[in-house]
């Protein structure tokens, strides 16, 4: 299956990880956003939102984005072995349902914040660090913090799900923009242990330190 992406792409990283998990090859599509390849028809056929990560069934045309939504359907489609798919994306109910509050914080707080911080800073204008914005990210964090506090993993249990792989892409983020992660027992505690023991995670780790190139140039 072709996989349009970047790199340096947090949320591309957290489906490589996920393939990886579930033993899926991915047909790597560079996609250079600065040179406009996503704005080509050609791409807008396939997503009209034109954002990567971007998977395409080459078989059948299915396409599919958002990060989060193919970490899910890689699991559900192509794990063949039922105590990994369980541990990965668990069936129970309740499990199901703190792997996807997760998964929602993820996009919607952690790596959004993130964003609003640091994205002014190193594109565009290159602005100074918003405090606010600053304050909004470390809240960010405290959250995630709290979550992890008594746990082993950031669903809860001991087992890595696909709620890990994508906040370890996005904490990857924060470690090469220079955020000092130890300000945050548990998550540094986390992060330290997930990065060791997660499928691909040294796709995840190269492809942060891409990302943290932008941070050189500020």
């Amino acid at each position: 299956m072709d996989f349009y992406y970047l790199p340096g792409s947090a949320p591309c990283r957290a489906v490589q990880m996920t393939a990886a998990a579930v033993g899926v090859e991915l047909n790597l599509k560079l996609t250079n956003l600065m040179a406009g390849e996503h704005m080509k028809p050609e791409f807008l056929k396939i997503n009209p939102q034109h954002t990567i990560p971007t998977l395409v069934e080459v078989a059948d045309g299915f396409f599919l984005w958002e990060s989060r939504a193919i970490q899910i359907y890689l699991v559900e489609r192509y794990c063949t072995d039922d105590a990994a798919r369980e541990r990965l994306y668990p069936s129970e109910p309740r499990r199901r349902a703190i792997v996807h509050q997760r998964l929602f914080f993820d996009v919607a707080v952690l790596y959004q914040r993130f964003a609003e911080y640091y994205y002014p800073q190193i594109f565009g204008q290159k602005l100074p660090g918003d405090p606010a914005r600053l304050r909004s990210m470390e809240q960010a964090l405290e959250f995630l913090n709290a979550f992890l506090e008594g746990e082993r993993f950031v669903a809860g249990g001991d087992t890595l799900t696909i709620a890990d792989l994508s906040i370890l892409a996005s904490i990857a983020t924060f470690e090469v923009a220079g955020y000092d992660l130890a300000r945050h027992a548990n998550v540094h505690r986390w992060y330290q242990e997930t990065k060791a023991i997660a499928p691909a995670a040294e796709k995840n780790a190269e492809g942060a330190k891409v990302f943290g190139l932008y941070f050189t140039k500020k």
